[in-house]
């Protein structure tokens, strides 16, 4: 019996790495790629978004209170600033209506005088102690007061011994209010008109700052749960959900707190602030319309230039109030208008020749004469302006500081959340 022997061809020697491809995971087991290795990676990127998250809207918070503080000084010194200016105009504005007397000066136009030029430096003496960025220029607003009032006496002088060169010596004073003492005031009111904007965009900003930082911390701690999901095959982590509603909680109450200190902030500053500014615009512009009155008297017959100026400022008053000054009185143009047709009778006797008359007009006691009716528009606006002074202040108040430290701490306790909730995942690799 024959056996047949078949060959066997010999199996080809496995390829070089070969067995340790086969073996390979599909995942490295180190570095930040592996999976414990991204557990502590995304861990710690969770942990710091939740944490700035309530940081920065601690800062915020913190940064919009103090911006609020901003916008309230701010306001005090330009409101401050308009009333010494007003008081000095309407100080000038008695001084030109007494002259017209001639000799002694009624006594209730010169204690008006008196008055308004003590109450005009002594706002500029506590505006400088308050306000020190502005302090030299106004010493140079008091250096010229000083002038002021001297031109002004050297003008009375000479009025009483009836001698003509009082009139160029009233008008000196005048110019030096006008050219001088006006601008340099009007300076820096717009200084401050620009500081309170650049502090009401700091109180604006904050409530979207405060949202758009939680929306991105947000989308992180969403993308680490996505990732953890996919490596842990585990839908949800309780830690990175605690993370997650502490971040949004930050964002809600933080951008209802922020943007409710903003739009009171705004509703301030459009309404109250600027009826406020408005009001005290006007109450210069009426004052500075009655010196221009006075002046068209003293210039008997030539002071055509003087009526222009007082219908302009008597228009740009009337603007104001019935714009933004009507929220703080209706009754404002009514007034202007009653002193301006009071005026009109002075006018009227005056283009008739009889100066004595217009000027026995404007210097008359009679409770319906322009004297009076002026003083009843004056106070009135003076008034207003106070009243709407204490409603800026009162209105412009901050969100609270307590409200940043609790945004704080959701932040901190979600940042300990995240963490703590990744940590049982890595210890499952060691």
């Amino acid at each position: 019996m024959t056996t047949t022997v078949v060959p066997t061809t010999p199996s080809a020697p496995p390829a070089p790495g070969a067995t340790a491809s086969a073996a390979a995971p599909d995942r490295p087991t180190s570095g930040w790629r592996s999976t414990p290795g991204g557990l502590r990676l995304w861990g710690a990127v969770a942990v710091l978004v939740t944490a700035l998250a309530g940081l920065l809207a601690l800062w915020t918070t913190t940064n919009q209170s103090t911006a609020v503080a901003g916008v309230r000084d701010a306001a005090a010194q330009l409101v401050g600033l308009q009333d010494a200016r007003n008081q000095l105009v309407a100080a000038d504005a008695a001084a030109t209506t007494a002259f017209l007397v001639g000799g002694l000066e009624p006594t209730d136009l010169r204690a008006g005088y008196d008055a308004a030029v003590d109450a005009g430096a002594h706002a500029l003496t506590l505006l400088a102690a308050s306000g020190p960025e502005g302090a030299e220029g106004l010493a140079g607003v008091s250096a010229d007061l000083t002038t002021y009032t001297g031109l002004v006496e050297q003008a009375r002088a000479n009025n009483r011994q009836g001698f003509p060169v009082a009139s160029a010596y009233l008008e000196e004073a005048s110019t030096v209010l006008r050219e001088d003492i006006v601008p340099a005031l009007d300076e820096l009111v717009a200084a401050e008109q620009d500081r309170v904007d650049g502090e009401l965009r700091l109180v604006r900003i904050a409530a979207p700052l405060v949202i758009g930082t939680a929306f991105l911390a947000l989308a992180v701690l969403v993308g680490v749960q996505v990732w953890v999901a996919r490596r842990t095959r585990r839908r949800l982590n309780a830690g990175l959900v605690g993370a997650t509603v502490a971040v949004l909680v930050i964002g809600v109450v933080g951008g209802i707190t922020l943007g409710g200190t903003s739009s009171a902030a705004t509703r301030v500053h459009d309404e109250a602030y600027a009826a406020t500014v408005a009001t005290s615009q006007a109450f210069a512009l009426v004052n500075d319309a009655r010196s221009m009155e006075a002046f068209t008297l003293i210039r008997r017959g030539s002071g055509a230039a003087y009526e222009e100026s007082f219908v302009t400022s008597v228009a740009d008053a009337r603007t104001a109030l019935e714009g933004d000054g009507a929220r703080l009185d209706g009754s404002l143009v009514d007034r202007l208008d009653a002193w301006v047709a009071a005026h009109e009778q002075v006018r009227a006797l005056d283009d008739a020749g009889d100066w004595d008359g217009a000027v026995a007009l404007v210097t008359s006691e009679d409770p319906g004469a322009p004297p009076a009716l002026f003083d009843d528009l004056s106070t009135t606006l003076a008034a207003a302006v106070e009243t709407g002074g204490a409603d800026v202040a009162d209105g412009l108040r901050g969100g609270g500081a307590w409200v940043g430290w609790l945004l704080a701490a959701l932040g901190a306790g979600g940042a300990v959340l995240a963490w703590t909730g990744l940590r049982a995942r890595r210890e499952e690799y060691r």
